[in-house]
């Protein structure tokens, strides 16, 4: 597929999360791509899109797709377990990859996916939606400005609302959802590397446990980080479905992020409007307004690469971010004894 076309042709393959919404939506709106297929295998997933009106099925077999459909792009929304091998046979057939997150589940497949991708020149993609986040742009600045100095330390919060009521049944069921912390980390383990300008170095401690929902012995819904990167800084954070459900996402703990330097630290919610900094030598806190444009998205990167341009999230840091959230969860894993 040549990297210099004006515009992808893109296929859907499975839209067994909401997430994967955003992304068509956004690819129908844009002049660089061209949406000219979608999949569900599932047939009750299959009937639910039929009753919402949202997505017009095209097709109902991912191979037909892949046989039959010409295009450029697989975009994929499956459940998270069926998504490294849906990934590697589009690469198998020459197709470029995007995906919602998480990637896969498997270290396997992901070594996989990068060998493909690497043989075929074919790029993969990631919705790693907090590069959109204006105040973490903030944030990233003055750590690169030097304004806190050294980096130490950071802390951060992901804690999600479970919903158990309209989240997917799949996430529930044994070997189909693949832990919390490579769902809701992976955002985490991309975002903090940039902003910190150093990658994760070790992994101190990973924890995975049922402290809400006990309803399903697969699925624990309680996890805790502590990670050390490469310039030494130390990294803990909570990633949770621990949020009450009748706060949604609008709680101070959705993507709260604290950094601290030998100069100073700032802290921010992902969505904050400003960020707070305490700079050592002054005596109040500077509310600094986050900017008027948002931060180059996952797609934007995502249609660089496909066109030859660098970028920050390129195929080789979408895959490398993805190792690391899979390492943290096997590390979770492994002190479990599984």
């Amino acid at each position: 597929m040549g990297k210099m076309n004006k515009h992808f042709k893109v296929a859907f393959a499975g839209f067994r999360h909401g997430h994967i919404g955003s992304l068509l939506k956004n690819m129908k709106a844009s002049d660089d791509f061209e949406v000219v297929a979608c999949c569900e295998e599932n047939e009750a997933t299959r009937r639910s899109l039929a009753t919402k009106g949202t997505v017009e099925i095209t097709h109902e077999r991912f191979a037909d797709v892949l046989e039959n459909v010409p295009c450029d792009v697989i975009a994929i929304g499956d459940y998270y377990a069926k998504r490294g091998s849906m990934a590697i046979q589009a690469l198998k057939a020459g197709r470029h990859v995007i995906a919602d997150k998480p990637l896969c589940t498997d270290l396997g497949e992901l070594e996989e996916i990068r060998s493909l991708a690497e043989a075929g020149g074919l790029c993969v993609g990631c919705m790693l939606e907090l590069r959109s986040s204006r105040a973490l742009a903030v944030a990233r600045r003055l750590v690169a400005e030097g304004r806190l100095g050294k980096i130490t330390q950071i802390l951060f919060t992901g804690q999600h609302p479970l919903n158990r009521n309209t989240r997917p049944s799949w996430y529930f069921e044994a070997g189909k959802h693949g832990g919390t912390i490579n769902d809701i980390g992976s955002h985490a383990f991309d975002i903090i590397p940039l902003i910190a300008g150093s990658g994760i170095a070790k992994i101190t401690a990973a924890r995975e446990w049922q402290a809400f929902d006990v309803r399903s012995d697969s699925f624990r819904d309680a996890a805790q980080v502590m990670l050390e990167l490469d310039n030494g800084c130390g990294v803990m954070g909570d990633i949770s479905y621990s949020a009450p459900s009748t706060f949604g996402f609008t709680h101070p703990s959705y993507w709260r992020f604290t950094f601290w330097g030998t100069l100073g630290m700032v802290e921010c919610n992902a969505a904050s409007k400003t960020v707070a900094a305490y700079f050592d030598g002054e005596k109040e806190p500077l509310q600094i307004p986050v900017d008027s444009e948002n931060p180059k998205s996952y797609l934007d990167a995502f249609l660089d690469d496909l066109r030859g341009i660098p970028t920050e999230l390129d195929t080789n840091r979408v895959l490398a971010s993805a190792r690391d959230a899979l390492l943290i969860q096997r590390a979770a894993n492994v002190r479990r004894g599984i």
